[in-house]
């Protein structure tokens, strides 16, 4: 095949007509393209006249003699290559968490032949919705099964992004495997792909399905609490503090906040490290002023879906970013420890209810809390969520205030009110100052009046401006070699993921899931 690209349509045009502008730019007959498939699909917004940016790889005849020209070249060949496995088949792996991670990881050993043991301490998809919609509406919080854990992990109750910065190329095998199982197929061409919360948790379900069929076996509500090491060698787990579930080989894809596997690797002396994370809030404003701002005509979302924004600012003092924004989505509770209250992000697939709502995140470094142990972020991030709920009135109720009042003095009289807080259970109005740390708060705020430059009315009295967001990454890194992924003191021990710090997003933490299966298959055990 061979790869074509900046082929421009207008918003209007309709896609059957990329055969003739293939054509015309190749400058072949028509009848000479024998298939072309849609590689890439963006959106240039920067003029008037938007336009829609395809590239595409099309098969046609006599492609030596247009290669040999020079003007076009080969499409990369982007399917999977699965590698030589040499570990013995006999051997179980265990892996700890159903994220996107671990699911990946149990997946490619599957199709390898190998039938891994997935051990998660919280719900199936089916059961743990339940629980979360009780937490919602009811502000009854299971600790073990919630928006952090459970069948899927943190990122099923978002918006389903599939959007990262990596360049490896199984983040294609990622993309067929999800539309294998239901997902929009074009996620394998947007430039910036969501399944939708709604449709990820149906995905989540027909992968857990084809794992088992594979061989892999699922264990819910089994919350790892020791590792069985035998001197610098992993041997197992202790499950529910009960019994022990025996192998070799472990794969740790927890989550961000599986914070008592974080103790329990400390307690063990098994190698971590503080590494930067990041805190912040959850502003909203209204979908059609984001539409506005970024097409110039709140029409076109009809055609090119609920807009969407990135926005960077660098204050006097650290950087600031947009993280999770969620197009017509809402502010949702997620906390996982009780008597805490965390912030998050989630959109369905078609994005539209009336808010948008994105993270205002601050960068946290280590010398911000004190490094006194490798768990100081853990710590900081915990008490900050504890504060939340206490602001918040108790409850799960979130602490809120208006952007106005935030950037002007909270007895600013804001007249107008067109936005509502799309958070629940509900939330208290406070001063934001008496939560945040002074560099988090005077970071925010000159955050937000740059990024009123980029998007006029960001900094509109009535936004809606809801803490805490203390979720975005993990604050420790589990310490792995380089080569072989494994811990770098406990042999068939294998940190992987997010929650290990070697990841953030569905997407990077499903590579580095199967990144990690691959080394794991060529030990010799």
């Amino acid at each position: 095949m061979i790869r074509v690209n900046e082929l421009k349509l207008g918003i209007n045009d309709r896609k059957t007509i990329l055969k003739n502008k293939i054509a015309k730019k190749m400058n072949v007959a028509i009848d000479d393209i024998l298939e072309y498939k849609i590689f890439k699909e963006s959106i240039d917004a920067r003029k008037a006249d938007i336009k829609m940016i395809y590239t595409v790889d099309v098969t046609i005849k006599d492609e030596k003699r247009i290669l040999k020209k020079g003007k076009f070249k080969e499409s990369p060949d982007y399917d999977y290559k699965k590698v030589k496995s040499i570990l013995n088949k006999e051997i179980r792996p265990i892996v700890v968490g159903s994220g996107p991670a671990g699911m990946f990881n149990a997946l490619i050993l599957c199709q390898n032949g190998y039938k891994p043991i997935i051990v998660e301490q919280g719900e199936k998809v089916e059961n743990r919705t339940k629980s979360i919609e009780k937490f919602w509406n009811e502000g009854v919080l299971n600790e073990n099964s919630n928006v952090q854990f459970g069948e899927g992990g943190a990122g099923t109750f978002s918006d389903g992004k599939l959007t990262t910065r990596i360049k490896d190329p199984r983040c294609r095998k990622v993309l067929e495997e999800f539309v294998s199982l239901g997902a929009p197929e074009e996620i394998i061409y947007k430039n910036n792909p969501h399944i939708g919360t709604d449709n990820l948790r149906k995905v989540i379900v027909n992968l857990r399905k084809k794992i088992e069929s594979l061989g892999g076996e699922f264990r819910f509500n089994s919350k790892v609490t020791d590792l069985i090491l035998n001197e610098d060698s992993i041997e197992g787990i202790e499950i529910n503090n009960d019994y022990k579930l025996m192998s070799s080989i472990v794969i740790l894809a927890i989550g961000h906040s599986s914070r008592d596997i974080f103790e329990k690797l400390y307690e063990k002396h098994i190698k971590i490290e503080a590494k930067p994370f990041a805190i912040g809030v959850r502003i909203e404003h209204p979908q059609r002023m984001i539409d506005q701002n970024q097409y110039g005509n709140v029409k076109l979302r009809e055609k090119l879906g609920a807009a969407t924004y990135k926005l960077t600012y660098n204050s006097k003092l650290r950087g600031v970013y947009t993280f999770c924004m969620c197009p017509g989505g809402s502010v949702v509770a997620s906390s996982s420890e009780k008597n805490t209250v965390v912030t998050n992000g989630m959109s369905e697939y078609k994005r539209d209810k009336e808010n948008a709502n994105s993270a205002i995140l601050v960068t946290v470094r280590p010398e911000d809390y004190g490094v006194d142990s490798p768990l100081d972020g853990m710590y900081f991030q915990r008490n900050l969520e504890k504060k939340a709920f206490i602001l918040g009135g108790g409850n799960y109720h979130a602490p809120a205030t208006l952007v106005g009042n935030y950037l002007n003095g909270e007895n600013t009289k804001i007249e107008k009110r067109e936005i509502k807080p799309s958070y629940k259970p509900g939330v208290k109005f406070i001063d934001f100052n008496e939560l945040l740390p002074k560099f988090m708060n005077d970071s925010i705020k000159e955050a937000i009046e740059y990024f009123n430059k980029r998007i006029n009315g960001f900094k509109r009295d009535d936004a809606i401006i809801t803490g805490i967001e203390t979720r975005s990454s993990s604050p420790i890194r589990i310490i792995r070699d380089s080569d072989s992924f494994e811990s770098e003191n406990v042999c068939g021990l294998f940190p992987c993921g997010e929650g290990a710090g070697y990841a953030g997003g569905i997407m990077s933490s499903a590579v580095d899931g199967i990144k990690v299966a691959e080394k794991l298959m060529a030990i010799e055990k």
